[in-house]
């Protein structure tokens, strides 16, 4: 089968981006400059290009010409119950967390309703900065039911999975709702994340749900919306 050449010069462009002959932010030669490189017209090389700014990987900058993107992690946490330390490790990228935050504090009106609790109980607030390698990708505060969990706060979070905690402490994760908006980054947001204030965020509202709907965790998470992307998979 014989492949159309803006396919071809399409692979060879991504191979070059995915080991490092082509670096972040470096523009890639012009249209013309890659014509003459593959013998080929302009139009070929522009639809080449074209894909690879439609995937992701490239951006056509105004004036400058067309840079490569800084690559954006696929987050499958969306049809995936599965923590963020596994998810990153099964593609390939070493996952830290930097704990924040770790105290008990009285539920707020919207923690209380969401983990089905009176205003004022007792709850476990916890807040982590999570990175892929050595980028931070997003900050979750997560809400937990102090009467479930009595020696939660004596876990190490920089190490421990939170999902495989609430499993051995006999409240496995089993369900979960998540609701999406976008927002834009605050002062302090934009330090923790290495961004600029006013990026554009994912932001997340998570209810997880143990045997027979008891709500065990109510958590906020704010992604980066330059380096995540999220895969939604819905069935009929």
């Amino acid at each position: 089968m014989n492949i159309p050449l803006h396919k071809k010069i399409r692979m060879d462009l991504l191979e070059k981006i995915q080991n490092g002959e082509y670096v972040e932010n470096q523009l890639i030669p012009t249209e013309m400059e890659l014509a003459e490189q593959y013998k080929v017209s302009r139009p070929t090389v522009r639809q080449a290009v074209q894909a690879l700014v439609n995937e992701g990987y490239l951006e056509k900058r105004k004036k400058r010409g067309t840079i490569v993107k800084k690559t954006k992690i696929q987050q499958e946490f969306t049809h995936v119950i599965e923590s963020f330390d596994s998810e990153m490790s099964r593609k390939g990228i070493i996952p830290k967390t930097k704990v924040l935050n770790f105290q008990q504090v009285a539920a707020s009106e919207e923690v209380a309703e969401n983990l089905e609790l009176e205003q004022g109980d007792l709850v476990y607030k916890l807040t982590r900065l999570r990175y892929a390698e050595e980028k931070p990708v997003v900050l979750v505060t997560s809400y937990i039911p102090y009467e479930l969990f009595p020696k939660f706060q004596k876990v190490d979070f920089t190490k421990e999975k939170m999902y495989q905690v609430f499993e051995e402490m006999g409240y496995p994760i089993k369900t979960v709702t998540r609701k999406l908006e976008v927002i834009k980054a605050d002062d302090t947001i934009s330090d923790l994340l290495d961004v600029e204030e006013g990026d554009p965020m994912f932001y997340f509202h998570t209810q997880g749900f143990s045997l027979e709907r008891l709500p065990v965790e109510y958590s906020i998470s704010k992604y980066r919306g330059d380096i995540n992307y999220f895969v939604f998979e819905l069935a009929q």
